[in-house]
């Protein structure tokens, strides 16, 4: 299932797009990987929607990957007595231990670990931000806050802290069954919510028992704050712009998307821009101007995937979305200014054989005008960085691990092949033209660029780059 377009879709599932004939429509629409909300689904729903998945991907004969996202810890108020409240602006509000109901001058908070860390002078954030709070006092079982913005407030509400670190790992308990469910059904890749420094990757990786791909979802202050340690740590990332909106102030938000992307890609690791791109088609065929533009942006930062969330899990249009997020794509990505956009920000590669390798592969094969790049792959390093360098023709990854394949679901203008290990050079060579002209991407005389580590089947061992053409019967010719 070839696509038009390098840079990759992902969509949500929920109740508008779980049935299997509809998960199929949206593959076919374009969807590379699927998001199975962890905060949502029971692990019975997880196990009926992955085993969809592999079943649609062994109906096509092609990878699909899964992404299993955790909730992370959430923070919420108590209940308030008639289950709503008036609070003005400029009056003062206490958060305590008492869990009798609240009113608009008091509610319980049953989160201790609040009361261990905040301090006088930070913010608190209500119901997605809606309301503000400064805290005036803090003390082991009482907090007092002037309120800022006042507003309506419900029962359950959720509590946001951008200015505090709190005493909590990076999973709750919630989470941490959720990640055993999830490596048990071999999720591909595990985003990883609220995280605030680089340590909580690495204490969550310590859980982590497979290969399966950590992925940080980039929505607080302090992860901003440790972003080099975070981008160390993890595998890839997201930046998660509804939480990171409430967090920090909105008009920050598309320079730290930017900033996020541009680190990732320097890594060599995918990022994902995600939240609100379409969404005003959860009731709408058609989206607005502004969000095609989002989008589009997106695509022309060199993000690796641009992600459906409410879009697709509740939205009326499903389809016509990923149709859309389709089109939008492609037509950036032909449009004349894409390539000088797309390499505005100069990626260094890495003092390693590997990485000017993977340099070297992508400058060859536009300079000789090849027809594509094909990377010979067990872990998906060598096509990763590879695409770190965003080349102007297709990247073919052949690998013969599955897990591979549908990792490398998520990384821009990857196409993903299972195959065996080549025996020796020459059937390295013949089986990249066979392949690439069985998957449409050359025809007769057409040129491709093959890189590999020598011997076969080493990880971590990209050594070799060897040029090839394309005969009629798929058979390598001229080879060098």
């Amino acid at each position: 299932m070839r696509r038009n377009r390098r840079v990759k879709l992902i969509a949500t599932l929920g109740p508008a797009s779980s049935p299997p004939e509809m998960m199929e429509r949206l593959f076919l629409a374009g969807v590379d990987v699927f998001r199975v909300n962890m905060s949502h689904a029971s692990h019975e729903l997880a196990r009926n929607l992955v085993f969809n998945v592999r079943t649609l991907s062994k109906k096509y004969g092609c990878p699909i990957g899964i992404l299993a996202d955790l909730q992370g810890p959430k923070f919420r108020l108590g209940e308030f007595g008639g289950g709503r409240v008036m609070v003005p602006s400029g009056s003062h509000f206490t958060f305590d231990r008492d869990e009798v109901g609240g009113t608009q001058d008091r509610v319980f908070l049953p989160h201790p670990q609040i009361f261990e860390a905040v301090e006088p002078g930070h913010m608190l954030l209500l119901d997605d931000g809606k309301l503000r709070m400064r805290v005036l006092e803090a003390r082991s079982d009482r907090i007092s806050a002037e309120v800022v913005v006042g507003g309506p407030l419900a029962s359950r509400k959720g509590i946001s802290l951008p200015d505090t670190i709190l005493p909590v790992g990076p999973l709750t308990e919630k989470d941490q069954s959720d990640l055993n469910c999830a490596i048990d059904l071999g999720a591909d890749w595990i985003a990883l919510s609220f995280v605030q420094r680089g340590q909580d990757v690495e204490d969550a990786r310590k859980l982590i028992t497979t290969d399966t791909a950590v992925m940080v979802k980039v929505e607080k202050p302090s992860a901003i704050d440790d972003l080099e340690a975070i981008v160390a740590a993890a595998d890839g990332f997201m930046v998660a712009r509804g939480d990171l909106g409430v967090e920090m102030p909105v008009e920050r938000v598309p320079g730290l998307q930017k900033r996020i992307t541009r680190m990732a890609r320097a890594a060599g690791k995918p990022v994902v821009v995600a939240t609100q791109m379409l969404e005003s088609m959860i009731t709408s065929p058609v989206p607005t101007r502004a969000e095609v533009s989002d989008v589009a942006t997106a695509v022309f930062d060199g993000a690796d995937a641009v992600m459906l969330s409410a879009e697709s899990a509740v939205g009326q249009y499903p389809v016509e979305a990923i149709q859309m997020m389709d089109r939008i794509a492609i037509q950036v990505e032909s449009d004349p200014s894409y390539s000088s956009l797309v390499h505005a920000t100069e990626v260094q590669s890495q003092p390693t054989a590997h990485d000017a390798i993977a340099a070297a592969a992508s400058a060859v094969a536009d300079t000789v005008k090849l027809a594509a790049i094909v990377c010979f792959t067990a872990t998906g390093s060598t096509a990763l960085r590879v695409a770190r360098e965003r080349p102007g023709l297709p990247v073919i990854g052949l690998t013969p691990v599955h897990a591979t394949a549908q990792r490398l679901t998520i990384v821009w203008g990857i196409h993903a092949i299972l195959t065996s290990d080549p025996d020796r050079i020459q059937d390295m060579v013949n089986k990249a033209c066979k392949l690439s002209m069985e998957h449409g991407f050359v025809k007769p005389g057409d040129g491709i660029l093959v890189t590999a580590g020598v011997p076969f089947g080493s990880a971590g061992t990209t050594n070799m780059i060897r040029i090839a053409y394309v005969d009629e019967s798929g058979t390598a010719y001229g080879d060098g």
